[in-house]
């Protein structure tokens, strides 16, 4: 339905009220066969019965004249439980509103385009795209070395807040929305010579495209961790929202071409080299 729709009067017909109305219209037409099946099957057959029957449909007889009626009193629990919760209610309109806190952080146009023997170049990603994505800043860019066959595309989103529905995008969703299948995701620990993260975890994804091939490394760094798991980032943002007073975070993602023929572990080399390069970097756009 949504198909021929937006066929016929654009993609308009796919979002907001049109699209939530045509999903409860189906669902409730297709209740409506549903039921009308089930009443044709039980007047079928040799022992035809009304659907009240089949079902065993039964309607209670009305009390008699002579019934006693006993009234119940509230138990001491309800009453405890009432006045905990009018006491909570009121003193929720005594608390002082809550100031989400916006860490200080340098922008991404000052990060480095020079990565030890890397060498970057910044791209430009399309508004529409960054109107879907709602992210404060961002960093895409391509880094190529001296005898290095593919560049190394880094791409790192940032999100000043993540409570008014702008969250971060896992890849692993957004990967198969641009036609690419993932025929490979693991977690892996990497080695690095960075002080603070000697060895940290990274999603690990082999995706394919037709003949083409990429390897993409990713990780969830917020509010001081690095994470993999998506699960684990609502927990702590929740968490961290509570206790800090902050839901700022980023996802950092490093890609790279590996072409049929290519040894997939040329292409791990690389990005595990600049990501050894970077992750000493980011703490100055992405606050701890």
């Amino acid at each position: 339905v949504i198909g021929v729709t937006v066929e016929y009067f654009g993609k308009a017909a796919a979002e907001g009220f049109l699209h939530d109305f045509e999903g409860w219209f189906v669902f409730m037409a297709c209740g409506g066969m549903l039921l009308l099946e089930m009443w044709a099957l039980a007047r079928l057959g040799r022992d035809p019965r009304p659907l009240g029957e089949v079902f065993g449909i039964t309607i209670p007889d009305p009390l008699p004249e002579t019934a006693l009626f006993r009234e119940r009193r509230l138990p001491t629990q309800y009453w405890v439980a009432a006045l905990a919760i009018a006491l909570t209610l009121g003193g929720s309109f005594t608390l002082v509103e809550r100031q989400e806190i916006i860490p200080n952080r340098a922008d991404f146009s000052q990060f480095p385009l020079q990565l030890g023997e890397w060498t970057g170049h910044r791209e430009r990603m399309e508004q529409k795209y960054i109107d879907q994505l709602k992210f404060e800043d961002y960093l895409l860019a391509d880094y190529t070395k001296a005898g290095a066959h593919y560049p190394v595309n880094l791409y790192v989103a940032y999100y000043e807040t993540q409570r008014k529905g702008e969250s971060i995008h896992s890849p692993s969703s957004c990967i198969p929305g641009g036609g690419w299948q993932i025929t490979s995701h693991e977690i892996v620990s990497l080695r690095t010579s960075n002080p603070t993260h000697r060895s940290m975890p990274v999603n690990r994804l082999l995706i394919q495209k037709g003949e083409d091939r990429q390897l993409v490394y990713y990780w969830f760094q917020q509010r001081g961790r690095i994470m993999t798991n998506e699960y684990m980032i609502k927990w702590y943002l929740f968490w961290d929202a509570i206790t800090k007073n902050r839901s700022d975070g980023a996802l950092v993602r490093l890609t790279t071409i590996s072409p049929r023929g290519e040894e997939l572990a040329d292409a791990d080399q690389r990005l595990t080299e600049l990501l050894d390069q970077a992750i000493g970097k980011l703490p100055q756009f992405i606050p701890e």
